[in-house]
């Protein structure tokens, strides 16, 4: 089913609108129609990337709780990095 968005522009904004949406071929409403869908479409992949860190936040809390975690201390993690790092660049040469 499809919903009617109603809005208030004064005259001189709706005109300059209507003025651009025409050089680009459309209606100031198909402009409407498009920016409504394209932030839609924003909205859902920020709500699908929210949802998505919820699930490994609380995987990340069963694994501990569970006691399947290691912890490592910050020298050794940066140690660990060093080493990653160094073995990806040694691949690109």
């Amino acid at each position: 089913m499809d919903t009617r968005i109603q809005f208030r522009v004064d005259d001189e904004t709706k005109r300059l609108a209507q003025q651009m949406a025409e050089s680009q071929g459309r209606t100031l409403s198909d402009a409407c129609r498009e920016l409504t869908e394209q932030m839609a479409e924003q909205q859902r992949k920020a709500l699908s990337h929210d949802a998505w860190l919820t699930e490994q936040v609380n995987k990340a809390f069963e694994k501990l709780d569970s006691g399947k975690t290691s912890f490592v201390d910050h020298d050794s993690a940066k140690a660990r990095m060093a080493e990653r790092k160094a073995m990806v660049r040694s691949r690109g040469q």
